[in-house]
């Protein structure tokens, strides 16, 4: 773990966010920033920038769970939620939020290096299926794309499906572009003909 990680606290009860603070400390990390008002959270939290924001809450409340799907759409950080009493909503809410751990009752400081190993991995690990599902819808757009100008062309000159994507390729070489960047040109001038 890195000892220069930047850390927020936010937590209303100043004895509560000394028990976190105590337990970072003594897991060797010295960057945190503690917040006692949630109050232009976002915007704090945004001017601090911070690697991890850790949120300890008696109970959340649905503007609490709001700010933290803000901050977690906007900010993209690692969340670790740590609350007294929990249900399934609140848990889902969570979820739903962008907090990468929800703890309840575990408001121990000998677990901090552990939370905060556990928050760290599940967003990484969530981040990374971002970006192969962002990946994969990409290249799903890229093949309609070309499969609706190898259409275009096959209709226009009479060509095979394999020989109207050998001209898309060509094209594509030839002006050191993507196949799918070509494609959307012809699909586009195709589109202005009509």
């Amino acid at each position: 773990m890195d000892p220069l990680l930047k850390i927020v606290i936010v937590d209303e009860n100043p004895v509560r966010a000394g028990i976190l603070t105590e337990g970072l400390r003594e897991a060797g990390m010295s960057q945190i920033t503690y917040l006692a008002a949630t109050t232009n959270l976002l915007a704090r939290i945004y001017e601090i920038d911070p690697d991890v924001i850790l949120i300890d809450l008696e109970n959340p409340s649905r503007d609490m769970l709001e700010q933290m799907f803000q901050v977690s759409r906007i900010v993209k950080r690692p969340i670790a939620m740590f609350v007294d009493q929990s249900d399934t909503a609140s848990i889902q809410a969570s979820v739903d939020a962008g907090v990468s751990a929800y703890i309840v009752d575990g408001l121990k400081k000998e677990r901090m290096k552990h939370i905060l190993d556990l928050c760290i991995s599940r967003f990484n690990a969530f981040a990374n299926l971002e970006t192969e599902l962002h990946r994969a819808r990409s290249a799903l757009e890229d093949r309609k794309v070309i499969d609706r100008a190898k259409g275009i062309l096959m209709k226009a000159k009479g060509l095979s499906e394999e020989q109207a994507y050998v001209l898309l390729r060509t094209a594509a070489m030839n002006e050191k572009k993507k196949i799918a960047e070509i494609a959307q040109s012809v699909v586009t001038a195709s589109e202005m003909l009509k």
